[in-house]
């Protein structure tokens, strides 16, 4: 292989993964229930291959590969790519309100939950892991409400997942779920089994019982380990 090379498959779908990464697992799980055929190439992200550099200059994952050769990078870019590129697996509604109340529902768990974990875990001062603490159940009890209102509608079905069964929101969404892991076992954190987060707590429970959620989920000491490097008093 020449400096000018990397790993990819000639006229097929070269998916730049690392096994660990919520944001990769997005990626994955998008191709499993589309059912693509696709090649993946584990990146080691503390020793990352001189040739990476090539493919995704911000040295991230995931990346993607496209079979006329393409790269595309950011993994809501990518599930969004394959959701369109095969409409066969219906990954994503045609209906365009359904579609603008999913993508709300994203942004509202990519804002009030995903970048308080990491708040909570880098955090640690008690007062300001205590603040966090409470900015993510205020987020929890968000999202748990949109849930509620999601499985009263149609296209809901009555829940527990978005659309009724496994889907888009689980796809881009359930890997983050699983950082509830590291959140007990460093900051003895438990989202409440109460009225308020009932409908989270529902859809958490079917996705960790999911095989579309099993067969990418790391076991948990795995993700402990992966995710110390974060906790900022260990």
């Amino acid at each position: 292989m020449s400096t000018s090379d990397y790993p990819y498959v000639e006229g097929g779908y070269t998916l730049y993964s690392n096994e660990l990464c919520p944001y990769a697992q997005r990626a994955l799980r998008a191709f499993d229930a589309a059912n693509v055929e696709h090649k993946v190439e584990q990146i080691d992200l503390k020793n990352k291959p001189s040739w990476y550099h090539l493919v995704n200059p911000q040295l991230k994952v995931p990346a993607l590969r496209t079979p006329d050769g393409t790269i595309l990078i950011e993994s809501l870019v990518i599930a969004e790519f394959i959701a369109d590129e095969f409409p066969e697996s219906n990954l994503l509604s045609s209906n365009a309100t359904e579609r603008a109340q999913l993508r709300l529902f994203i942004e509202l768990f990519g804002t009030r939950f995903n970048p308080l974990v990491y708040r909570l875990l880098m955090t640690a001062d008690a007062d300001e892991q205590e603040k966090h603490k409470q900015a993510l159940l205020g987020g929890l009890e968000d999202i748990s409400k949109e849930l509620e209102r999601q499985s009263k509608r149609k296209s809901g079905k009555g829940g527990p997942f978005w659309y009724g069964k496994w889907g888009y929101a689980e796809i881009t969404l359930s890997s983050f779920v699983g950082l509830l892991v590291p959140l007990a076992k460093f900051r003895s954190f438990a989202v409440p089994e109460t009225d308020a987060f009932a409908a989270f707590n529902n859809w958490r429970h079917a996705i960790l019982q999911a095989p579309e959620f099993t067969k990418f989920k790391p076991d948990d000491n795995t993700i402990n380990d992966a995710y110390k490097k974060f906790v900022a008093d260990v």
